[in-house]
């Protein structure tokens, strides 16, 4: 059974400190690899990149994303018509997106020096298990999540 993608909502705490992000409903446990992706303008957007097996989970740590999933029904000749699901993900606050394994991914920088942080529930080279589509090939848009 596929899960679906989701929001694992963070917060913030302020006082007269300063401010804390953090995100206690985030379970770490899964992760085996970590990295950055920051594009080199707003135009590129990475698109589409799957996994069959590999789940990830995506957090801004500076600027803002356009992150954009869909589910595969067919890995080698998927769907154009499939459903995109969007998330509009931000630095001010530590909200985590989960991509299942089953889906293909999209990223697009919406603000210059944007920087996501990526974890990855299996290690480089640890399963052969990446699949790219043409950047158009999804052409159909659901509401921004």
């Amino acid at each position: 059974m596929m899960s679906e993608p989701q929001l694992i909502k963070g917060n913030v705490f302020t006082d007269q400190r300063g401010t804390v992000l953090y995100n206690n409903d985030f379970d770490v446990t899964p992760v085996k690899r970590i990295y950055f992706i920051e594009n080199k303008n707003t135009e590129l957007v990475r698109a589409w990149q799957g996994h069959k097996i590999e789940q990830k989970w995506m957090v801004p740590v500076s600027g803002r994303f356009r992150i954009s999933l869909v589910k595969i029904n067919d890995w080698e000749n998927p769907d154009p018509n499939t459903e995109v699901a969007e998330f509009i993900a931000c630095s001010n606050q530590l909200n985590v997106i989960h991509i299942p394994a089953g889906f293909a991914n999209s990223i697009q920088a919406l603000e210059e020096h944007s920087k996501l942080l990526v974890m990855a529930d299996h290690l480089l080279g640890e399963v052969e298990d990446e699949y790219r589509f043409d950047p158009t090939h999804f052409i159909k848009r659901t509401a921004t999540l």
